[in-house]
């Protein structure tokens, strides 16, 4: 497979751990990310450089191409504005497809790209006379939540296939209050619990590593990563008086900002808290400012003696909300891990989509989607349950 756009690495892990696929080439322009998927990954294949400037007789031949190109301009925090120059660079995406002739290709995006005009024209192109003429297309969303990530984010997935149609991965969770799945979301209290409360430091430790003949911060274990910040005292303020769930609207009047008070409605996860029994709300790349979202630590008990951590989450809870195992390495500043960590593909939903696709890359799913041979269950990493079959 080649992944383009790739950041840190976290499509890649999830397709990877299947232990069906093997990396041929990823493209990543940001020397930190490029360099933590390096640590992770191999030096060898991972290209870092600006996608339009790599030629196509360096594009190899593969079965699968998988990446997201930047959702900045798409994204409901941005200006939406179709010129942005970023939103062009899914025709590098387009490129590299065409150069690979691969048989499935996917794409990941935010939510609002399936109704972009950036969308449309990915829709023309996969058309008659389009450059990519002879691919079916299926798009929709997918809630990483459905797919045993700690984490309610929503995003597009599209699937290109020139082996016949493939449809989008049944989700293998489902509310506590559900019963169309045998598993259940998994909530903040599966991977954050037993961390712990009052992280040590505020600083990662002095260490780099050369990458590209480059030296970058690195290389991080995961357990370097739980790092707290040193909030003013109002800021310690404001988080005491917000409850699991809450946020800026629970703040007294006199803790409130001018602003907030004139904004009425809106913006509700902003200065929120998260719930121990609830997946989060998406993890973005400033989950350490509580400000920005519903990023304060979950653990909150009422009354003056109750037991709260009044705190946003750290790096490290931040990466295993994402799904991020362990074992991951990481490389640049406390900010630049951060936008890695945000920006990533949960490695739990890209496993899900990985799984998903590898009986129809292999031939054992027929064009029709019929099974044609036997198919393993798939096994949660989280909780070691077996979920319902890929052909159910």
């Amino acid at each position: 497979m080649i992944d383009l756009f790739a950041g840190c690495g976290g499509m890649t892990s999830g397709f990877l751990s299947t232990g069906a696929y093997r990396s041929e080439m990823a493209v990543e322009w940001e020397l930190p990310a490029a360099a933590t998927y390096a640590a992770n990954f191999g030096e060898s294949h991972m290209r870092w450089d600006d996608i339009a400037e790599i030629p196509d007789e360096d594009i190899p031949p593969v079965d699968l191409v998988i990446g997201g190109p930047p959702c900045q301009g798409f994204s409901n925090l941005g200006a939406r504005d179709v010129n942005d120059p970023r939103n062009k660079l899914w025709k590098q995406y387009i490129r590299f497809v065409q150069h690979a002739r691969p048989k499935v290709f996917v794409i990941e995006n935010v939510d609002r790209f399936l109704s972009s005009a950036e969308f449309a024209l990915l829709q023309n192109e996969v058309a008659e006379g389009g450059l990519l003429e002879g691919y079916e297309l299926t798009a929709g969303h997918l809630l990483a939540a459905d797919f045993g990530v700690p984490q309610r984010r929503k995003r597009t997935i599209a699937i290109g296939s020139r082996i016949g149609p493939i449809p989008l991965p049944t989700a293998t969770h489902s509310r506590r209050d559900s019963l169309f799945s045998q598993l259940h979301w998994h909530t903040t209290h599966d991977v954050l619990a037993g961390l712990p409360e009052r992280p040590v430091t505020t600083v990662l430790p002095a260490s780099t590593i050369e990458v590209f003949d480059r030296v970058v911060p690195g290389r991080f274990k995961s357990s370097d990563l739980h790092l707290g910040r040193n909030p003013t005292p109002l800021s310690l303020q404001r988080y005491q008086t917000i409850p699991p769930g809450g946020g800026r609207f629970d703040l007294p009047d006199e803790l409130t900002p001018r602003c907030w008070r004139e904004k009425k409605s809106g913006t509700t996860d902003v200065m929120g808290r998260m719930r121990w029994d609830q997946p989060s709300l998406t993890i973005r790349t400033e989950f350490y400012k509580p400000e920005k979202g519903q990023y304060l630590h979950p653990q909150w008990e009422p009354g003056p003696r109750g037991h709260r951590v009044d705190r946003p989450i750290t790096h490290l809870e931040a990466a295993r909300l994402q799904s991020f195992p362990d074992t991951f390495e990481w490389c640049g500043t406390k900010i630049q891990i951060a936008k890695q960590i945000g920006n990533a593909v949960p490695p739990m939903l890209a496993e899900a989509i990985a799984r998903h696709l590898e009986p129809y890359l292999r031939g054992a799913v027929g064009p029709a989607g019929h099974e044609l041979g036997h198919e393993e269950p798939v096994i949660c990493r989280l909780c070691d349950q077996a979920t319902v079959s890929e052909a159910s």
